[in-house]
């Protein structure tokens, strides 16, 4: 039976998931972050053995599990230059004594590449769609079936991320303090931000955004502050809502028109916190992209990315 290693490695948490060759997951294990850009190589490498070693102890076979494939998807990922370190990286795993397993990797069966190919692939159960992950930020990441890639976004909270929770978050307070001057139109977001972070004025966001030195995660953290205002009827911030998704909507045209020119039906898959609000923005979303493109199918994922690594693996050891 062959056995193939799926890693979905994030900014906040590794999961590694053990497959057999049914598609079946046979254990599970998270770890600490593995994005190598912001933490290190060598932090890097200790998450993903740690992930490994909490899911293969935990598998119930009672032979040696031999590793024939490995797919990881790791954020941060997207230069040639990423792939050569990556490959160091694996190379240090299988030379690792400590972990449970014994490998019989070939060049064909080792898979690296960004997490948004397998958050595609395990969103839609194939590799072949688009898959728009907007959380603390954001990117549009397109495959057809010729193998054609496309992405849209992902240049981080500085450059871009546009439709992500911490540009959701960032545009709720300029409109709160905005509104605060009179600059611009009342908004119930004044009060949602003193009630949310328990200020006495709103004048205090300085304090908690500049002297707490908050970062990305924490601000994007306030995004629901928005999206709850939105959903009581509020006007700025359903203007802010509906701005995140115009963007998200933008950047899923450019895609579908760079890679998809057939009129066949083609899955949209959605992934990241800023979907499971309550101001209806997915429902916004499938309006905007159904109106142009009637065949597109905006869904939620089926499966989570460590699955779809998973499953690109697998398919290395099919060929």
């Amino acid at each position: 039976m062959s056995y193939v290693l799926g890693i979905d490695g994030g900014g906040s948490k590794t999961v590694c998931i053990l497959m057999d060759d049914s598609c079946q997951v046979l254990c599970r294990g998270e770890a600490g972050p593995s994005n190598y850009q912001s933490i290190g190589i060598e932090a890097t490498l200790q998450s993903i053995q740690s992930a490994i070693h909490n899911a293969v102890e935990t598998a119930t076979i009672t032979n040696t599990v031999n590793i024939e494939a490995i797919c990881l998807g790791l954020a941060g990922i997207g230069r040639a230059a990423d792939i050569e370190v990556v490959k160091g990286l694996v190379q240090e795993l299988q030379n690792n004594k400590f972990l449970p397993i014994t490998w019989t990797l070939q060049p064909a069966n080792i898979i690296i590449c960004n997490d948004a190919l397998i958050a595609l692939v395990g969103g839609i159960g194939q590799p072949v769609g688009i898959v728009v992950a907007a959380g603390t930020g954001s990117i549009v990441f397109g495959r057809n079936h010729q193998g054609d890639t496309k992405r849209v976004g992902g240049w981080g909270y500085i450059l871009g991320d546009e439709g992500s929770a911490y540009k959701i978050a960032i545009a709720g307070m300029n409109a709160a303090l905005k509104s605060y001057d009179g600059r611009e139109m009342p908004t119930s977001l004044v009060e949602a931000f003193k009630h949310h972070l328990d200020l006495a004025s709103i004048e205090d966001l300085i304090e908690v955004i500049y002297r707490r030195e908050w970062g990305v995660k924490q601000i994007a953290a306030l995004a629901p502050v928005i999206d709850l205002a939105a959903a009581s009827g509020d006007i700025v911030a359903n203007s802010i809502i509906d701005d995140a998704v115009k963007e998200l909507v933008k950047a899923t045209f450019t895609v579908i028109d760079a890679i998809f020119s057939d009129n066949s039906v083609l899955d949209v898959v959605t992934t990241g916190s800023v979907w499971r609000g309550q101001s209806k923005i997915h429902q916004r979303f499938a309006g905007y992209l159904i109106k142009k493109f009637p065949n597109v199918k905006v869904i939620f994922p089926k499966y989570e990315p460590a699955y779809g690594a998973g499953l690109l693996a697998l398919q290395t050891t099919q060929i």
